[in-house]
């Protein structure tokens, strides 16, 4: 018998029943000389301090660093856990080979060893590596499994990222909160955590040292186009209105007139942090949601595998392409032209030398279902329409540069205009994205008409006057950015591409990353822009360790990580030297200078009394895309036209609907209901069974709604 163990039940499913493992057992699927179990994600996590000794179940300074003498792994203390484990135990003491199922990438490598090595699994395994959940790429993958030997370097760096961000984050948030926590919270460093707060906290000091100025520029209207000064801006009104009266005694002259054509080229294909980059900057969808978006849409097998970093393709997938193409109905308007002639086979979109473990996302031949949730729908667009313009021509674009002069100032103005829009016709219909500078814009549409070298002519000279901007505070879409290029401002595609080896966390963890900085109160959100609190500024400037908060340092652990992915490094070096920083930060630390640092809470406490002579403002709600399913604690939620319910509605089945007993429910009480399991007291229920018309929703064990 054939043992496969996949990460979830959903996907335990799907292999099933194309392997013909059609008969439920408790925990498995059986059939066709095989059994298909499944793990809720991680089973297995490292043994915690107190596993090692009773002394380390407190925290004491002098007890620090902990660094066991072999790291130990122990099953997640929960029954259904537990449950599961024993099921996987007993097929793998059965079986006569394993198929390791799990999520083709680093952390479902480790959630498989480790539940390989509790399970003392000693039978032969292999390895089953696919980019999407389709029946097809589910039968081409056990047609062609790997042995599980050519993962062991995958496992040992997702080994070496759990070992090293335990010695780091028990250690580090046990000293800091001990040193400076004032025993009133818990100080938590992270390797990645910390890095990404601190440069949130650059930022947020880098706006608040910022001191607005005026400044004066000179420019001009001639031939109806508005021309600038190529000049430094004045600092004063007195020199700018010299400068003025200097242009109305002279005429304007032109002294270069030049046309170049160019391209603008085709946008890359999305990687998970250039999805959640745009899914932030159109829809305003945090990474987290976006994540669950498209693991959902991966899941329902309508895109492939999404926790990837390249933006390219390899070329076995080109005999694929068209076929795909053609499945994508919705969009047959769009792809008709390219389906014309061959697909283009560019190197900008396949190259097995930027494709590592998985290709980008691009969408499956299975097309989008009518029972997708509105977020799923725009993911899905996103994905899709980017898949298309690939394969479109080049935008073609003609720049006009200006220059002229009045007396001895020179001026200058260019224009912009699309000759063939190409890969723009798949976006034609969006609105526009709204920039920043709109005045810069607008002079950039202008139309410019032929100007001839050497004419002259009357002209309209004016000031504009402006203000110096201070730095933009990060959004969501801005930090992923900065995480992947460890803090260094990339607009280039290619550069980006390059130095993603040194980001820091990985596609699949800077989401949590985010949403941890947020849990701790270190980061909150005004609009879309994300600000540093007092809390997590003053736990950056008490770190003097560079090496906690620099991330360019960070980027260069993450760069070691996946040189050990690629058998480049020793896992054991990695750890030793991350043993080494420890040791060494907390002597620096138990021996340097104390304070305490001034929590959330405290800050919210000192400003209460103002507040209550404003008047009070109305909270506002957690949006139900940001809400955890309360049953499955996978999903997240989605309203209907009558309920909210699971965004996996078929598998998990949670719902609850607006109104219950005849009562229509507003958004706070539905939100308490899932939140806290239930309401404040209600009245004006008016169809309950026994009569009852006041009283506190609550949910049952199996999530059913009941009037006490």
């Amino acid at each position: 018998m054939k043992l496969c163990i996949a990460e979830k039940p959903s996907v335990a499913r799907d292999i099933a029943k194309v392997l013909g493992a059609t008969t439920p057992k408790q925990g498995y699927m059986e059939g066709n000389g095989y059994c298909v179990t499944w793990t809720f994600g991680h089973l297995c996590t490292l043994k915690e301090p107190h596993d090692y000794g009773p002394q380390f179940k407190s925290w004491n300074l002098f007890s620090l660093p902990i660094i066991p003498n072999s790291f130990g792994i122990k099953l997640i203390p929960n029954k259904g856990v537990e449950n599961q484990f024993k099921v996987i135990e007993k097929l793998v003491e059965d079986c006569d080979e394993v198929i390791n199922c799990g999520d083709a990438g680093q952390e479902g490598e480790l959630i498989q060893r480790w539940v390989l090595q509790k399970a003392k699994c000693n039978k032969p395994i292999q390895r089953l590596w696919i980019s999407s959940l389709t029946e097809e790429a589910i039968k081409e993958g056990f047609a062609s499994l790997k042995p599980a030997e050519d993962y062991k370097n995958l496992y040992l760096a997702g080994n070496a990222r759990a070992i090293g961000d335990w010695l780091l984050g028990i250690n580090a948030t046990r000293l800091f909160t001990k040193k400076f926590g004032g025993n009133k919270a818990v100080l938590s460093i992270g390797r990645v955590q910390t890095p990404t707060l601190a440069m949130l906290v650059q930022r947020q000091k880098e706006i608040d040292a910022f001191t607005v100025e005026e400044y004066w520029e000179l420019k001009t209207k001639y031939r109806d186009v508005i021309f600038n000064a190529a000049i430094d801006r004045l600092k004063t009104l007195e020199r700018a209105e010299k400068g003025l009266e200097y242009l109305k005694v002279n005429p304007f002259e032109i002294v270069s007139f030049e046309i170049k054509e160019g391209k603008e080229k085709n946008p890359r294909l999305f990687d998970l942090t250039g999805l959640q980059v745009e899914a932030n900057k159109k829809y305003g969808y945090s990474a987290e949601n976006t994540l669950n978006y498209i693991q959902s849409l991966y899941e329902k097998k309508h895109v492939t595998y999404p926790r990837v970093d390249t933006t390219y393709l390899s070329d076995s997938l080109y005999p694929k392409i068209e076929g795909i193409l053609q499945k994508m109905y919705p969009y047959q308007d769009l792809i008709a032209p390219l389906l014309e002639a061959p697909i283009p086979k560019s190197k900008a979109v396949f190259d097995d030398t930027k494709v590592t473990d998985h290709h980008a996302i691009i969408p499956t031949e299975v097309p989008p279902s009518q029972n997708l949730s509105r977020e799923e729908k725009l993911i899905y667009d996103l994905i899709a329409k980017r898949f298309i313009a690939v394969f479109y021509p080049e935008c073609k674009i003609s720049n006009t540069l200006v220059e002229g002069k009045v007396g001895t100032i020179p001026f200058k103005t260019s224009g912009r205009q699309v000759l063939e829009p190409g890969w723009r016709t798949v976006y034609a219909k969006e609105p526009k994205e709204e920039s920043a500078d709109k005045e810069k814009d607008k002079e950039e549409e202008q139309t410019i008409p032929e100007f001839v070298v050497g004419e002259t002519g009357p002209h309209d000279p004016m000031i504009h006057q402006g203000k110096t901007s201070p730095p933009k505070p990060y959004t969501e879409a801005t930090l992923l950015r900065a995480m992947e290029t460890a803090g260094k401002q990339v607009e280039d595609e290619e550069l980006r591409e390059l130095l993603k080896n040194n980001g820091i966390g990985r596609p699949s963890t800077r989401a949590n990353i985010i949403e941890t900085l947020f849990k701790r109160k270190y980061i909150e959100k005004k609009r879309k822009n994300l600000i540093a609190t007092q809390t997590g500024i003053q736990l950056i400037d008490t770190i003097e360790d560079e090496l906690l908060k620099s991330p360019e340092l960070t980027g260069e652990w993450e760069l070691k990580l996946r040189k050990i992915e690629k058998g480049e490094y020793e896992a054991n070096l990695f750890k030793e030297e991350l043993i080494q920083m420890v040791t060494e930060l907390t002597e620096k630390v138990v021996y340097g200078k104390g304070k305490v640092i001034t929590l959330q809470e405290e800050e919210k406490e000192q400003v209460k009394e103002k507040k209550k002579r404003e008047p009070a403002q109305k909270k506002e709600l957690q949006s139900w895309e940001e809400t955890q399913c309360p049953k499955c604690k996978t999903h997240n939620l989605i309203k209907g036209k009558t309920a909210v319910g699971c965004s996996d509605f078929k598998n998990c089945g949670f719902k609850i609907s607006f109104e219950i007993f005849g009562k229509k429910l507003s958004d706070k009480q539905l939100l308490d209901l899932v939140l806290k399991g239930k309401t404040s007291k209600l009245k004006g229920f008016s169809t309950h069974p026994e009569g009852m018309t006041e009283g506190v929703l609550s949910l049952t064990d199996d999530f059913q709604v009941q009037l006490n």
